[in-house]
């Protein structure tokens, strides 16, 4: 009989005098989501990455939103990174690397990502400005830049196609939570940390 295997997960909280969050991840879901959130948009692209990633997601989200819907959105994107690198832990035994190229109608997005234990970003999506209903598009990459940061993880994103902002953030949420499901996904190949350093932690 296989030794039961303990699930990853995080819960945090983060509260300031712009916003209040509380949220829980588990790595090793079903693709669950239960969101509040004031910005439905986001909302939206979160169920995506959930279910897309097989992330089991719970969050509670406020924030000044009648100021401006940023503080709210960089916030979320803050604590989903620091819930991400509290779940995956040490690193041990896991794939490290993902990538994704996801379609979207007409749009089409690549997301390639490393849990190197080193924070960085980049993107090339066209998303300098305007909306989507109320959401601004460059908010985007707010969002993805405090997570990257937050969960200490390299992480790219290219746009080879697109024309509607709405498809190609949504390509976007979905390659990354593709990316992500492949990079934390348990290799049966490796026991230890996937790096010659033997930490992934810096």
């Amino acid at each position: 009989m296989k030794p039961k295997t303990t699930l990853r997960t995080a819960s945090l909280r983060r509260k300031t005098n712009e916003t209040d969050i509380t949220l829980e991840l588990t790595l090793d879901g079903a693709g669950n989501y239960d969101l509040e959130l004031p910005v439905p948009f986001l909302k939206h692209m979160l169920e995506l990455f959930a279910k897309h990633g097989a992330f089991d997601l719970k969050l509670i989200g406020q924030g000044d939103i009648e100021v401006d819907d940023h503080h709210l959105v960089e916030d979320v994107g803050i604590v989903l990174g620091q819930a991400l690198a509290e779940a995956v832990g040490d690193k041990r035994g896991i794939t490290r690397y993902g990538h994704a190229w996801v379609p979207m109608d007409e749009a089409l997005v690549l997301c390639a990502l490393d849990l190197s234990g080193r924070a960085y970003f980049a993107s090339d999506l066209a998303l300098k400005s305007g909306r989507v209903g109320k959401f601004d598009v460059q908010l985007v990459h707010d969002f993805f830049e405090a997570f990257a940061v937050n969960a200490k993880l390299n992480l790219h994103l290219c746009q080879l196609r697109g024309r509607n902002r709405h498809h190609i953030i949504e390509a976007a949420f979905k390659a990354t939570a593709r990316a992500l499901r492949l990079a934390v996904a348990r290799d049966p190949h490796t026991s230890g940390v996937p790096s010659t350093k033997g930490t992934l932690t810096t």
